[in-house]
C-alpha cells in the first residue's frame, strides 16, 4: 500500500524534496532559539557582553524572516503538491471509471463513487502534503534536541525521553481502534451522499407523489447513521487525544521536577535548566504534530484504500488481438446464444438470429423477456459466456470496443442529456462535426425549427438532463446525435413508448429517416410501430417462441396475435 502511494509522488518529486527540505530548514530554526538562549544566560549576559548579546538578537530575527519565508513556501507549494497529487489520482480513478462494464454501475450508486472521487482523495491530499512533511519536522526536532541536550546532561536527557515510547503506544493503540471507526464513518459518507444524489434527483417525483415525508424519513435514518458512526470515530479520537494529552502533560511535569532536582544539587546551572524548559516547550510542538500525523494517516489511508478498491475494479477486456471493423453492412448473427447476470438469473437461452443487412428486426413480447439484453449485448455491454455473435461475419469479441461501438446508434426510452447546450448535445454524437452537420443532423430528427424559436437557438442551456425540454424534445435531440454519429447499425429500445401520440408520429418521421439504409433493431410495446418491420421475433421466459412477418404472425395466432389484439381493442 505504502509503495503504491509512494508513486504517486514521482511527477511532483522536485517539489516534494524542496518541501521537505525547507521543513528540515524550519526545524533547524526552531532549534536555534533555546541555544541562543543558553548562551546569552550563561555568557553574554553575566559577562555583561552587549555586543554580542545585540549580535544574537539580530541573527535570530534573521533568522526568524527566513523561517517566515519558508514556511509560505511549506503552506503553498507544499499543499499544491498534495492538490496535484489529488488531481493525477482523480484523473487516474475517472479514466478508469470510463472503462468499468455496465454490470459494475448495476450495483453500485453514483453518490458513493462520487463520495470517494471527492471526500476519500480530499483526505489523501492532505496526508500526502502534511503526512511526510510533518513526520519528517518532527524527527528531526526530536533528533536534534535529545543530542544537545545530550551535551549538557545525558541522564535528564534520557529520563525526559524515556517518555516517548510510552506515548508512542498510546498512539499505537488509539490507532487500531481510529481504523475501524473511520473506516465505518467513510462507508456511512458514501451512504448519504448516495442518498443524497437519488432524493435530489427525484425531487419532481417525491412532489408529485406528495412523499416528502417519507423522503425526510429515508434521509434521517441515513444521517442517524452516519453519525453513530462518526460518534464512534470521535470517541476514538478522544481516547487518542486525552491519552496522548495527558503525556505531554505529564512530561513538563517530569521536566519540572527532574531539572529543579538537578539544578538544586548543582548538576546543572540555572540556564541549562531554562535551555531544558525552552527545548521541551520546543519539542511539544512536534509531538503534537504527530499526534495529528496519526489522525492524518487513519484519514489518509482509509481514503487511499477505498480509493484503490475502486481502482482495483476489473475493466472491459478487449481480445488481446481485437481489430477494428471496416466497411461495415450491419450484418448481424446470433449463434445459440445463452445469457446470465452475475445474480445467477438466465435471461436469455439458446438465442438464435440471423439479421440481413439494412433490414430491419423487431423485437416484441412481455416485459423481462430479454429483448433489451440482446440490444446491450451487440455492443458488448456485458460479456457474452455462451455462444457468439458475429457482425459481418467477426465474432464481436474480436472487435476492439472503440470499432464496435462507433458503429452501433442507441436510441433508448430513456433518454440521458447532459448538462450544457442543445449543440453540445446533438454534436456528442460525433465530437469534430461542423456547424452546418449538426444543424443538418437536427433538421433529420425534426428538432431544428423548434431550435430557431428559442431566443439563444443551438447555444441554449437544457439543464440537468435535460429538464427544461419535453420528453419528445430531449428523444429527438437522441435522434439527431445519431443521425450526427451516423452508424451501419441502429438499436431503438422502446424510443417512443413513453410519448403521446402526436409527438410520437413527429418522432417515428425521424425514426424513419434515420433507419433508412442501416440494419435495425426495435424493441416496441407498441405493435402499430413494428408492422412493416422485415421481421418480428417474439421472447417469451428468455426464449424465441414465434418469429415471422406481421401477417405472418397473425396467422400464427400465437403470443403476437393475442398481444395485437389486445392492444387493438385499447385503441378501439
Amino acid at each position: 500500500m505504502i509503495k503504491r502511494f509512494m508513486q504517486y509522488y514521482k511527477p511532483h518529486k522536485k517539489m516534494f524534496i524542496l518541501d521537505l527540505c525547507a521543513a528540515f530548514l524550519i526545524s533547524m530554526c526552531d532549534l536555534i532559539y533555546p541555544i541562543i538562549t543558553r548562551n546569552m544566560l550563561n555568557d553574554y549576559i553575566p559577562n555583561q557582553q552587549l555586543r554580542l548579546l545585540i549580535t544574537s538578537a539580530i541573527v535570530l530575527l534573521v533568522i526568524y524572516v527566513v523561517k517566515m519565508l519558508l514556511n509560505y513556501f511549506v503552506t503553498y507549494f507544499g499543499h499544491m503538491v498534495g492538490v496535484h497529487m489529488q488531481a493525477d489520482m482523480r484523473k487516474e480513478v475517472f479514466n478508469h471509471l470510463q472503462k468499468l462494464p455496465f454490470s459494475y454501475y448495476d450495483e453500485h450508486e453514483t453518490g458513493t463513487i462520487m463520495s470517494r472521487m471527492v471526500n476519500d482523495l480530499q483526505d489523501i491530499s492532505e496526508l500526502a502534503h502534511h503526512g511526510p512533511e510533518d513526520l519528517f519536522l518532527s524527527v528531526i526536532m526530536m533528533l536534534g534536541a535529545f543530542f544537545y541536550l545530550c551535551t549538557i546532561n545525558v541522564a535528564l536527557t534520557v529520563i525526559i525521553f524515556a517518555f516517548i515510547p510510552i506515548l508512542v503506544y498510546i498512539a499505537i493503540q488509539s490507532r487500531k481502534k481510529m481504523h475501524v471507526a473511520f473506516h465505518e464513518s467513510r462507508v456511512q459518507v458514501g451512504v448519504i451522499n448516495a442518498n443524497l444524489n437519488n432524493a435530489i434527483s427525484g425531487i419532481r417525483v417525491s412532489k408529485a407523489f406528495n412523499n416528502a415525508h417519507y423522503e425526510e424519513e429515508k434521509f434521517l435514518q441515513g444521517n442517524n447513521a452516519y453519525v453513530k458512526a462518526r460518534e464512534l470515530s470521535y470517541k476514538a479520537m478522544a481516547y487518542f487525544y486525552s491519552g496522548t494529552g495527558f503525556i505531554i502533560d505529564l512530561l513538563n511535569v517530569v521536566v519540572l521536577m527532574a531539572g529543579g532536582i538537578y539544578t538544586f544539587n548543582g548538576w546543572i546551572n540555572f540556564a541549562d535548566f531554562v535551555t531544558y524548559m525552552l527545548f521541551v516547550n520546543n519539542f511539544i510542538s512536534p509531538i503534537k504534530k504527530l499526534i495529528n500525523f496519526v489522525e492524518q494517516l487513519e484519514n489518509g489511508a482509509t481514503g487511499f484504500k477505498r480509493f484503490t478498491e475502486l481502482l482495483d475494479q476489473p475493466i472491459e477486456q478487449e481480445s488481446v488481438n481485437a481489430h477494428d471493423l471496416k466497411d461495415v453492412k450491419g450484418h448481424i448473427e446470433f449463434d445459440h446464444v445463452s445469457f446470465n447476470y452475475e445474480s445467477g438469473e438466465e435471461v436469455l437461452h439458446d438465442i438464435s438470429l440471423n439479421i440481413e443487412p439494412g433490414k430491419t428486426v423487431a423485437l416484441v413480447g412481455p416485459s423481462g423477456g430479454g429483448k433489451t439484453t440482446i440490444c446491450h449485448l451487440i455492443p458488448r455491454f456485458y460479456p457474452l459466456e455462451q455462444g457468439e455473435i458475429r457482425i459481418d461475419g467477426e465474432n464481436i469479441k474480436e472487435i476492439s470496443f472503440e470499432s464496435l461501438r462507433k458503429n452501433i446508434g442507441i436510441v433508448q426510452q430513456d433518454v440521458f442529456l447532459f448538462t450544457g447546450t442543445i449543440r453540445e448535445n446533438i454534436a456528442y454524437g460525433n465530437l469534430n462535426a461542423s456547424e452546418d452537420e449538426i444543424v443538418e443532423a437536427a433538421k433529420r430528427a425534426n428538432i431544428h425549427d423548434y431550435v430557431m424559436t428559442l431566443p439563444e437557438g443551438y447555444d441554449t442551456q437544457i439543464g440537468e438532463r435535460g429538464i427544461k425540454l419535453s420528453g419528445g424534445q430531449k428523444q429527438r435531440l437522441s435522434i439527431a446525435r445519431v443521425f450526427l454519429k451516423n452508424p451501419a447499425i441502429l438499436i431503438l429500445d422502446e424510443a417512443t413508448s413513453a410519448l403521446d401520440n402526436a409527438t410520437e408520429i413527429l418522432i417515428q418521421d425521424a425514426l424513419d429517416e434515420l433507419c433508412k439504409g442501416r440494419t435495425t433493431i426495435v424493441v416496441a410495446h407498441r405493435l402499430s410501430t413494428i408492422k412493416n418491420a422485415d421481421e418480428i421475433v417474439v421472447i417469451e421466459n428468455h426464449h424465441i417462441t414465434e418469429r415471422g412477418t406481421h401477417e405472418e404472425l397473425l396467422k400464427k395466432n400465437g403470443l403476437y396475435t393475442r398481444l395485437y389484439q389486445a392492444q387493438f381493442k385499447s385503441l378501439e
